[in-house]
């Protein structure tokens, strides 16, 4: 029993935490009804919507520039363990730069990388 106290006593504090925060929130709330104006834009309304802005040109670039954020994320930590794991890492991260590449080389055939 006292193994599950600890779980307990942390629930009790995220749901007790969220409650006292609702009931917060309710107390000291200026106005109950929206905003007559948006927040953001100082207040004035947008000439177009939020997606207009963007070319649809820029996704897959955007795709690419996430793959390759992504695999630093696993290249720095592979950088420190490499040495004492050995060749079965190099392996592994060559077949995650392979499987990265073939993402390139998608994205050069569809074009992401042309800008005219």
């Amino acid at each position: 029993m006292t193994a599950y106290l600890g779980l307990a006593l942390t629930l009790g504090v995220g749901v007790g935490g969220a409650l006292v925060a609702t009931l917060l929130h309710r107390r000291t709330a200026v106005a109950r009804r929206p905003l007559p104006t948006l927040p953001h834009l100082s207040g004035w309304r947008p000439a177009e919507h939020a997606l207009s802005r963007f070319e649809a040109r820029y996704y897959p670039l955007t795709l690419l520039f996430l793959a390759f954020d992504v695999e630093m994320l696993y290249m720095y930590p592979w950088a420190t363990v490499v040495a004492s794991i050995g060749a079965s890492a190099v392996i592994e991260m060559f077949v995650l730069l392979g499987v990265l590449m073939t993402g390139v080389l998608w994205a050069w055939r569809e074009g992401a990388l042309r800008w005219t």
